[in-house]
C-alpha cells in the first residue's frame, strides 16, 4: 500500500496495490494531521505527483484520480512574458516606429561575448514577446537568401560575413545573467543606440529547475550549481 500527496489543491488519495480503480479512497483534508474516512492514521510517506509511482501507475491503467490535475509546465517563456510586460510599462512611449533589435542574454561575471542555450533561448523569447506588443523587431540573423542544403533549407546564420552590414536598428533589447542559489537572475533593458539611454528595464528569478529544462545539442546540463564549501 503506498500513500502519495498530490501537490497543489488535488485532495490526498490512497491506492492499494490489490484494488481495483473504484475501491480508490479520498482522505479528507483540513487543518491539523490529516485523517482517512476510516479514520486510520496517515502513513509517514509522502512523494510529490511528480515522484509517485502509485500515481504513474494509476494513470498509465486508466485509473482516473479523484481531483487530479496535471499542473503546467512552466517554461523559461513564461518568465519573459512577465520581463516583457515590465519592460513596456516602463518605457514612455509603447512605439511602433523604432525598430528593435534583440540580442543574446550574457553572464554578468563572464566574457560578454560568450552566449550558452538559456541567454540565446531568452533571445528568441523577447523576439515573439516584443513581436506581440506590436514593437518593429529587426531579426539581423537572417541572410538575403535561402540555403537548401540535404539536410534542410536554412535562411538563418552566425557568420557576420553572410549578413549585412547595416540595419535600421534604433534601440536594442538584451541584458545580463547571474547565478544564483537555486536559480538565475536575468537584467533585461531596452536601450537607445544612439545616446545609450536605457529606455526601460525590468528583472526576474528562473529557478534552477525551469533552466536545467533546456535541453542542448548534446543535453548536457545547463548550470551545475555548487553549493558553497564552509
Amino acid at each position: 500500500m503506498a500513500i502519495a500527496v498530490i501537490s497543489g489543491c488535488a485532495p490526498l488519495i490512497q491506492l492499494d496495490s490489490d484494488a481495483q480503480p473504484s475501491t480508490v479512497n479520498q482522505v479528507e483534508l483540513g487543518q491539523g494531521s490529516g485523517r482517512m474516512k476510516n479514520e486510520q492514521p496517515l502513513a509517514h510517506l509522502y512523494i510529490s505527483d511528480y515522484d509517485s509511482a502509485a500515481v504513474q501507475n494509476a494513470r498509465m491503467s486508466g485509473m482516473k484520480l479523484p481531483g487530479y490535475k496535471p499542473e503546467p509546465v512552466v517554461t523559461v517563456n513564461h518568465y519573459v512574458q512577465s520581463l516583457m510586460h515590465d519592460l513596456a510599462a516602463n518605457l514612455e512611449i509603447l512605439s511602433t516606429t523604432f525598430s528593435v533589435g534583440v540580442t543574446s542574454f550574457v553572464y554578468l561575471d563572464g566574457d560578454y561575448q560568450q552566449g550558452d542555450l538559456l541567454g540565446n533561448q531568452l533571445s528568441e523569447a523577447f523576439m515573439h514577446e516584443a513581436t506581440q506588443f506590436g514593437m518593429a523587431v529587426t531579426d539581423f540573423k537572417t541572410t538575403d537568401y535561402i540555403r537548401v542544403t540535404p539536410t534542410g533549407d536554412f535562411t538563418f546564420s552566425r557568420d557576420f560575413l553572410e549578413l549585412t552590414q547595416q540595419y535600421p536598428i534604433s534601440v536594442v533589447l538584451g541584458g545580463t545573467l547571474v547565478r544564483h542559489q537555486g536559480g538565475v537572475i536575468v537584467n533585461a533593458r531596452m536601450v537607445n543606440v544612439m545616446d545609450k539611454k536605457v529606455l526601460a528595464s525590468a528583472q526576474a528569478f528562473i529557478p534552477q529547475n525551469v533552466v536545467h529544462a533546456l535541453k542542448g545539442t548534446h543535453s548536457a546540463p545547463l548550470l551545475q550549481l555548487k553549493a558553497s564549501q564552509p
